[in-house]
């Protein structure tokens, strides 16, 4: 049985990524096509929002361990994206886009690992996989909603400015939607102590950073959704068809999440991850041959499967979990953030079939570093 404070964040998150992803699966089209700002643009955006998202969690979970914060945290970071998403309606260029995505991943900073400590804390002892699984199935069923309406919109509306700009204002409702169930439904997690710190010994959770360096750099290499997007439109596909590809990544990730989730209780983080990085490798090949919507459908199983079983492993392993996820999403902030910039670049100047070359060496390597790591797989924790 999934706790009902889990129950209300899984609605939480499917408001505000319908939000976000009414946002993401047209803003690089937006930049690219209709702003005609470069793919390195495009990829500086990318690095902003990806660190701003990322960086900072860092920051707000050790804060949540050392002040015993949870639920305010989880409630200003949805309020501050609430209101930052509508305001793209008045961009007109890469670098004020830039500045808004920023801002607005600040808030998804500041929620981020508070939220999964709040996860944590409702979570039966033996299920936390299924927890997360069934939150991350919210999650992309809202990112999932989000995508449907950018293709109705473009579809039907045609795809002018002024349709991608009323799209970015209207994100404001599923937004407020969002903050009103933090407000009311969740409920804050039980104290630790009367004292006003915690005392934190990060020593005791040193044994995780091998895989969380390998997941870095997993991260670094694997193309972000919005160079999908883009890669997309170079093939060949017409501009209000490729939401469909978001909807098919949705799709893909909210069928999955759950049954990854049960499979990281069942045969154990480690191996799960290792999986999810074969599916990223094969992502990757797929657009290099120009398959696109079996990219999209493998990227989605590398997402979920990957997410579940990182966030799975820390909350099994690590003792100041707040501490450790702010950690683990400060590492995906930098090497997300310097991987867009490097793959912008690198498409940019010498092609779109050198970059996902690069990508696809990068990614085995890495991959070939975890299996090596982490023989033997039955040795699990």
């Amino acid at each position: 049985m999934i706790n009902k404070n889990i129950i209300a964040l899984g609605f939480v998150s499917f408001f505000t990524d319908m939000a976000s992803s009414m946002v993401t699966s047209i803003l690089p089209l937006f930049v690219v096509y209709v702003l005609r700002e470069g793919v390195d643009k495009l990829g500086f955006i990318i690095a902003v929002a990806t660190f701003v998202s990322y960086g900072f969690r860092f920051v707000f979970g050790y804060l949540s361990d050392k002040y015993d914060i949870v639920k305010p945290f989880v409630l200003y970071g949805y309020l501050l994206s609430a209101i930052t998403k509508p305001l793209l309606y008045f961009s007109n260029g890469w670098m004020s886009i830039a500045t808004l995505r920023g801002v607005e991943r600040t808030g998804k900073a500041i929620r981020s690992a508070t939220k999964d400590c709040l996860i944590s804390a409702y979570s039966e002892k033996g299920g936390r996989g299924k927890a997360f699984g069934f939150h991350k199935t919210m999650d992309i069923a809202g990112e999932l909603s989000g995508s449907i309406i950018a293709f109705g919109a473009l579809y039907f509306f045609g795809q002018n400015r002024k349709v991608f700009s009323n799209l970015f204002a209207w994100t404001i409702l599923p937004g407020i939607f969002a903050v009103i169930i933090v407000i009311f439904f969740v409920h804050d997690t039980p104290k630790k102590q009367k004292a006003s710190t915690v005392e934190l010994d990060l020593k005791d959770d040193i044994s995780l950073l091998p895989i969380l360096l390998l997941f870095f750099g997993f991260t670094f290499f694997i193309f972000n959704d919005s160079f999908y997007l883009i890669k997309a439109k170079e093939a060949g596909y017409r501009l209000e068809y490729i939401p469909l590809l978001m909807i098919i990544l949705n799709l893909t990730q909210t069928l999955l999440s759950y049954f990854f989730g049960l499979k990281v209780d069942k045969i154990g983080a480690k191996k799960v991850l290792l999986i999810s990085f074969l599916f990223g490798i094969a992502s990757i090949l797929s657009l290099y041959f120009n398959f696109i919507i079996l990219g999209f459908m493998l990227l989605g199983i590398f997402m979920v499967s990957s997410v579940n079983a990182m966030r799975a492993y820390i909350s099994r392993r690590a003792k100041n979990r707040g501490s450790v996820y702010g950690l683990f999403y400060g590492g995906v902030a930098i090497s997300g953030a310097l991987g867009a910039i490097f793959t912008g670049l690198i498409w940019n100047y010498f092609g779109e079939n050198i970059a996902t070359g690069i990508s696809s060496i990068g990614l085995i390597i890495i991959a070939l570093a975890y299996l090596l790591y982490t023989r033997p797989l039955h040795v699990e924790v």
